[in-house]
């Protein structure tokens, strides 16, 4: 089984056949999962008032700091200027997209760090709570996608 269509593939520039490609082929459940998150976060059934491109956007301002061009080349740069500076990492001058960027950078750089009020934050800026909690799991999934490329690039180095 080859899963050279997959996000993480395509983010490490993994070959079909390859002795990565053929190591994750030993845990299909895993990067199935992996796909099926990320097709949840980004594109889902119901989006609850975040668009897909808004999702796209913090996605592609999170994946950014994780150092991997082709990882955030599966984040589609937004069309709208707004959206398009939450993406590169500005700050955006609505002040919704503004808690969004803050909250997504804390989120990225120092999550240990996030509590209660940074939530209140959110719900000041105008965000429901289920919308904080797609926010967090598209956060979430692409913290977890930063470090499984990590990972699996560190295996695509030679051992001395």
């Amino acid at each position: 089984m080859s899963f050279s269509n997959d996000a993480i593939n395509a983010a490490l520039g993994i070959a079909d056949g390859s002795a990565l490609d053929r190591l994750r082929a030993l845990r299909p459940e895993f990067v199935a999962g992996a796909e099926a998150c990320r097709a949840a976060v980004l594109t889902p059934d119901e989006d609850l008032g975040l668009s897909p491109e808004l999702r796209a956007a913090l996605g592609r301002r999170v994946a950014n700091g994780g150092g991997n061009a082709r990882l955030v080349e599966g984040y589609p740069l937004p069309t709208d200027p707004e959206l398009a500076l939450l993406a590169a990492g500005d700050m955006p001058d609505d002040p919704a997209l503004a808690a969004l960027a803050r909250h997504s950078d804390m989120i990225a750089n120092s999550a240990a760090k996030a509590g209660p009020q940074d939530l209140a934050t959110l719900q000041d800026a105008g965000f429901t709570v289920p919308q904080i909690i797609a926010l967090s799991e598209l956060l979430a999934y692409t913290c977890y996608q930063i470090r499984v490329a990590h990972g699996l690039n560190l295996l695509k180095e030679p051992r001395p």
